[in-house]
Formats: structure tokens, sequence, C-alpha cells
């Protein structure tokens, strides 16, 4: 494997972040705004489901017991 002098290394690391595309402020805010949106939805989700098990489970033990 070939060695890098300090130098190269900082030049080609330049070099590479100059290719990066970033994101654009709206970009970003969309963004989070969905994933926002979307962790709300799945924590309704899954709250749905869990009061739907539970109740269920209270309806088989309920009438075991």
């Amino acid at each position: 494997m070939a060695r890098t002098n300090p130098l190269q290394f900082i030049q080609q690391v330049r070099a590479e972040i100059a290719k990066v595309v970033w994101p654009t402020r709206r970009e970003v805010v969309l963004t989070t705004i969905m994933v926002l949106i979307m962790a709300a939805l799945t924590a309704v989700f899954f709250a749905l489901v869990d009061m739907l098990i539970r109740g269920g489970l209270q309806a088989i033990l309920g009438a075991f017991g």
C-alpha cells in the first residue's frame, strides 16, 4: 500500500470535499419535516396496535379469570 505524505492527504481530502453536493436549506427543512411527520405517524400506529393487543389480551384473560 502506497504511503501518502500529510500534505498530499490534505489536498486529496479537500478535492473530495469539493465534489460533495450539499443540500439546500429548503431541502434540509423539508426532509426534517417529513421525518418528524413519519415518526409521529409511526408512534400513533404502534400506540393503536398496542391498545388493540392489550384489549384483546384483557378480554381473553378476563374470560378465564
